[in-house]
């Protein structure tokens, strides 16, 4: 059995075309990987050429990823009906028109109209973001249905073309950091070319929903009510956040619509397992994309050397290791290698968030890695084999519910546990209660101010403005010391927020607990398998 699972891509009985098609989906999710480190890199440089405050310069990060999940659910509902090629042309256009757009932005900001730059910069990362999704949306039901019997090895090889992406592009970005930004923005090119030009003479295969006899409304049943009602949820509140001046009862009601018009059809709350893992995709999601997003900037302030080099090396380590996931799958199971996945995160972010030289980063960063390597394609993969039904809706929706989360929910609050950081760090330090004891009192930091997220998330956030009213009332020959004591208190406590971020992957590892705990009551995990299901029934019915 080991020796099977250790089967070159040659002993597997693929065609040419079956090949040529895996590796160009391979290529076109590295394309993605290129797009979403272009960007991250380039947030602080868009920042100061556009003069954007830091809740502006979020919004502009948030705008490259949650769109992701708006064309891979839409995708998802049609793309049965339009076929997986129209969608991987609109992944391609999605990509070149960011590259164009984001290549004028700097001409023309540097031509004196940085307004206009901005502008194109924030439509462009919304057109990537959709072209991002439209790539997920065709390439995870594609790989699945080739490979449908080992689906959880080959879904976990083909996303290892994000760490791969996130390397490629990071080791460029990082050895050419001097040049204008509009050389690292127009990188994706190169692989948005080569995928297209892989995959336009490909033929891409039926699904194994289709395959199967099992009809759309079928489909859409697995994902049901219950599905639809967390994709309203996290819609509206998105919608509500990128139209603040919009009228927000229009677009709850707007969301409800859709609950009731989704439950009106499918007449049916969904299986239950699958929203069980919906609820898990959240925190995964946070886990994963987040921090990576917001590793850098983490980093900057606690590392002497380019920050961008921790998630560079976690996305080697994760690269190396999905291309052997075949093995270890069949050793720990998927619900096991995700049970185990979890407490390594657990422990890897709680050891980084501590963690002080070079060589204990990046052995803390070694073990985060090790944790994080599985989630996303294994989840996918135990998504496909238990609810096969669903076809490209459920494999599709669960990224989609994934990417959404960590755009609305996971990257706002992950800010807000490095503001809360920060405010105690001041708050503690010695240095900052002699020089400014004005901004402690009852060993409190004072210069805060109330905000809140959606309506549902309240939290206190550092009054800068406050803060240098402060400072300015101190002697003059002193304010640069308070300043500059402030501003690495501040850089230097974020570390710390990592540890708290340790609860994600802490309620992970206890729903993987219940879920084991599940399939061991039914006699083991087992994927379905839609063809032996159908040739029992025809059996029966003979």
């Amino acid at each position: 059995m080991a020796d099977a699972e250790n089967t070159t891509f040659e002993e597997e009985s693929h065609s040419g075309n079956d090949m040529l098609l895996f590796w160009g989906c391979f290529i076109a999710l590295t394309a993605t990987g290129f797009g979403f480190i272009g960007r991250m890199f380039l947030i602080n440089t868009w920042a100061a050429e556009f003069s954007l405050d830091p809740a502006q310069a979020g919004r502009l990060a948030g705008i490259g990823i949650w769109p992701f999940a708006v064309s891979i659910i839409l995708f998802s509902l049609i793309i049965d009906k339009i076929g997986y090629k129209k969608a991987m042309v609109v992944a391609f256009l999605g990509h070149i028109i960011w590259a164009v757009m984001g290549i004028s932005a700097y001409f023309v900001s540097q031509g004196g109209n940085p307004e206009l730059g901005y502008q194109l910069v924030f439509w462009g990362s919304l057109i990537l973001a959709l072209g991002n999704g439209s790539v997920e949306a065709f390439i995870n039901p594609v790989v699945a249905t080739m490979f449908n019997k080992e689906k959880t090895k080959w879904l976990n090889i083909l996303h290892a073309a994000w760490p791969g992406g996130l390397v490629a592009a990071g080791l460029i970005t990082i050895f050419i950091d001097d040049v204008p930004w509009f050389v690292k923005v127009g990188l994706i090119a190169i692989p948005a070319l080569l995928y297209f030009f892989m995959l336009i003479g490909c033929t891409f295969p039926s699904t194994e929903r289709e395959t199967a006899g099992v009809s759309y409304r079928e489909m859409l049943q697995e994902f049901g009510i219950l599905g639809a009602v967390v994709v309203s949820f996290l819609m509206t509140l998105q919608l509500m956040d990128f139209f603040p001046d919009a009228n927000k009862p229009m677009f709850i009601g707007l969301g409800i619509a859709m609950v009731i018009a989704f439950g009106a059809y499918t007449q049916t709350l969904g299986r239950g397992l699958l929203f069980f893992l919906i609820l898990i995709m959240i925190p995964l999601a946070t886990t994963e994309i987040g921090t990576d997003g917001w590793i850098t900037g983490i980093m900057e302030g606690v590392v002497t050397f380019h920050p961008g080099w921790v998630l560079v090396y976690t996305s080697v380590i994760m690269m190396v290791l999905r291309f052997y996931a075949g093995p270890i799958v069949h050793r720990l199971s998927p619900l096991g290698l995700l049970s185990l996945s979890a407490l390594l995160a657990i422990f890897g972010l709680i050891w980084l968030s501590a963690a002080v030289g070079a060589a204990m980063i990046f052995a803390a960063a070694t073990l985060y890695a090790l944790g994080k390597t599985f989630f996303w394609p294994t989840m996918l993969g135990v998504v496909s084999e238990q609810t096969p039904k669903g076809g490209a809706l459920t494999l599709n929706a669960i990224s989609g519910i994934g990417m959404l989360a960590v755009g609305t929910l996971g990257f706002p609050y992950i800010g807000v546990l490095q503001t809360k950081e920060q405010q105690q760090a001041l708050a503690n330090s010695p240095e900052v209660i002699e020089t400014i004891p004005a901004l402690v009192q009852d060993g409190k930091f004072t210069a805060v101010t109330d905000k809140e997220i959606y309506e549902i998330l309240v939290y206190q956030t550092i009054d800068e403005d406050a803060v240098a009213e402060t400072i300015e009332s101190l002697p003059e020959d002193e304010q640069a010391a308070a300043t500059e004591l402030v501003e690495s208190t501040m850089q230097q406590s974020n570390q710390k927020a990592l540890g708290k971020m340790a609860v994600f992957p802490a309620i992970m590892l206890a729903c993987y607990l219940v879920l084991i705990g599940y399939f061991r009551s039914k006699g083991g995990y087992k994927p379905i398998d839609l063809e032996a299901e159908e040739e029992l029934a025809a059996a029966a019915e003979f």
